[in-house]
């Protein structure tokens, strides 16, 4: 995977990080626990090297912002760099990527739209390893039977409940799951 430079940026949900190469974003991180945390992360996962944004992650950001103030948008005209990426996880990623906003697929239905029935779970882990959270919407992906299903950024499930709060999809509260509250 080539170098990649990264910068941070404010949104309604905390401090995200962009990093992009001249083949375009190589990564989209959540907000970690705090900016320092965040900035951690880009470096150490991503490898990434902080830097002023591009002209093309400028525009990625805006697109980004505008989807989390609860505008449409469903991110498809960014272009992701996906040199480093397994073959299965970017086929997963693309049945993702086209999922429209306020709008949501099991882990099954994923699997099934790849013809690999009974690879949920794999499925699962490949969104699990997603390096494009909210590019590709791995937070529109639930489980069969509507349950949230597991969120591994920071907020977890709460994080993934207000990412699809904010895209007009409310998912049924169930008083079964055991969830970190959102602050």
């Amino acid at each position: 995977m080539p170098p990649s430079s990264y910068a941070l940026f404010g949104t309604p949900i905390g401090v995200c990080g962009i990093a992009w190469s001249d083949a375009g974003i190589t990564a989209l991180q959540l907000p970690a626990r705090d900016e320092t945390a965040t900035h951690a992360r880009m470096r150490e996962r991503f490898r990434a090297v902080q830097a002023p944004a591009s002209a093309s992650a400028l525009q990625a950001i805006a697109h980004i912002e505008a989807l989390l103030c609860r505008e449409p948008n469903d991110l498809a005209t960014l272009t992701l760099d996906m040199s480093g990426v397994p073959s299965f996880h970017q086929r997963v990623y693309g049945v993702a990527r086209r999922i429209p906003p306020g709008q949501t697929l099991s882990y099954g239905d994923v699997a099934r739209r790849l013809d690999s029935v009974g690879l949920a779970r794999a499925v699962g882990q490949a969104l699990g390893r997603n390096p494009f959270a909210i590019i590709v919407p791995c937070h529109r992906v639930l489980a069969v039977n509507g349950a949230p299903g597991g969120f591994s950024a920071h907020g977890g499930v709460s994080l993934k409940r207000r990412l699809l709060d904010l895209e007009g999809f409310a998912l049924p509260r169930r008083e079964s799951e055991q969830e970190r509250l959102w602050s």
